[in-house]
């Protein structure tokens, strides 16, 4: 931590608290300052001096423009890119508030269910029709991103709460999309122009394509892959990179499904890249890939809780993710990401349904079991944050730990 004078603090830097104030203007708990206006505002609150992190500094759109550094973490987009965020668009910062819900979960869900059914029916197309020889049209893949972004702008929480209904089943299908939908609820926490959040996205939801090509008993094998069959495996990286490059749908999308396995260090692969060859966008998708790939269930493995899957990401670091990217992606998604399964100091477990960025260890929680009496019980949503709520949570759980079977709860409880 750093203690620094108002009048040094820059858009980017995250402030942890106020260190001297002349006014009695209460000011927000810790976070990101945005914006210019952000600061003017600290200054007319009588703010005189902040404590920030470092560590957890953003570069905003203007300092990207200006700042011409080797560093690795500024490398945040190519001269193309650069420029289509210039004439394109204008810093999201300067439009709307990241954690702005425009309406209820309850009223999202129904739509964003529609939407993800629709992303999944489209894979499983395009899948048949790369199996069958046809040629692709994968334009629709940035309709659909565009769409899930709709969605994500009116309330993130109804998207991420559905991509925690996870089916080991279907999981190359479901997998690309959860990224997107996590990717692109992340590009917005980092105020990433609409643009900008809409190739990110697309090109997640490419990613895994390359996995097409990867003969089906090593792809879906639910033991350990050989030596030669991990080989194998590792080119659909590679694969993924020539389909998304052939179907121009940009240096970034092309980047984001060719890269997504390269790791810092260079140890990653197809290619070896390493720091200063992957742009801020890879590694955003390497952070993110991995976390879906830990919490979710596959035919070879069981899957790890959020909060577990934070942990193991974190002892790669420095080496295979950024770690300022990380410290932010945990703080989008927020020690108790929705969808997350917990059981409450009162021994009740209920689901995550509705974050609270103001207070992350406060979301609302939608109570349906006793796991001292080990029975089901009324669903009702406890909202943690309310002076009424004489409870807390007290651990992630996993649903095998009381024989819960969570996707059907999810699909008869949070599903209209």
């Amino acid at each position: 931590m750093k203690t620094i004078d108002i009048n040094e603090l820059k858009p980017g830097m995250f402030v942890v608290g106020v260190t001297k104030q002349t006014g009695h203007v209460k000011v927000k708990n810790q976070g990101w300052v945005k914006t210019q206006d952000g600061i003017d505002n600290l200054l007319k609150a009588g703010v005189m001096a902040v404590e920030i992190d470092p560590d957890k500094t953003l570069h905003t759109s203007e300092e990207k423009q200006s700042d011409k550094s080797d560093k690795p973490v500024q490398q945040m987009e190519s001269q193309n890119q650069a420029s289509l965020r210039e004439e394109q668009t204008q810093p999201v910062s300067k439009k709307y508030d990241p954690f702005h819900k425009s309406t209820s979960i309850e009223n999202e869900l129904d739509k964003a269910n529609a939407l993800y059914q629709q992303a999944k029916a489209l894979q499983q197309k395009t899948f048949d029709d790369l199996k069958n020889g046809k040629q692709l049209d994968l334009s629709p893949f940035q309709d659909t991103a565009s769409g899930l972004i709709d969605s994500i702008f009116r309330n993130q929480d109804a998207l991420a709460c559905i991509a925690q209904i996870k089916d080991k089943d279907a999981y190359l299908l479901e997998h690309s999309i959860n990224v997107a939908i996590l990717i692109g609820i992340f590009a917005k926490h980092l105020s990433f122009d609409r643009a900008l959040i809409e190739q990110v996205t697309t090109g997640a939801l490419l990613h895994d394509i390359g996995k097409i090509q990867v003969p089906d008993e090593i792809l879906n094998k639910p033991g350990t892959l050989t030596h030669d069959e991990y080989e194998v495996m590792k080119q659909h990286a590679r694969f993924s990179y020539d389909i998304v490059a052939n179907a121009n749908l940009g240096d970034m999308a092309t980047e984001i499904a060719g890269f997504h396995h390269e790791r810092l260090d260079g140890s990653g692969y197809p290619y070896g890249k390493s720091a200063d060859e992957l742009s801020q966008y890879v590694r955003m998708i390497a952070i993110v890939d991995t976390y879906d790939a830990i919490t979710a269930d596959r035919v070879y493995k069981s899957s790890k809780t959020p909060v577990a899957a934070f942990k193991v990401l974190r002892e790669h670091v420095p080496h295979h993710y950024d770690e300022t990217l990380l410290n932010a992606f945990i703080h989008c998604m927020g020690v108790y990401p929705v969808g997350t399964l917990v059981k409450l100091k009162s021994q009740r477990v209920g689901v995550i349904s509705q974050s609270n960025p103001k207070t992350p260890l406060q979301p609302i929680v939608k109570i349906f079991y006793h796991a001292k009496h080990m029975h089901y019980t009324e669903v009702k949503d406890v909202d943690l944050s309310s002076k009424r709520a004489d409870d807390e949570i007290e651990a992630a759980i996993k649903p095998e730990e009381f024989s819960l079977n969570l996707l059907k709860f999810f699909k008869h409880s949070m599903l209209p």
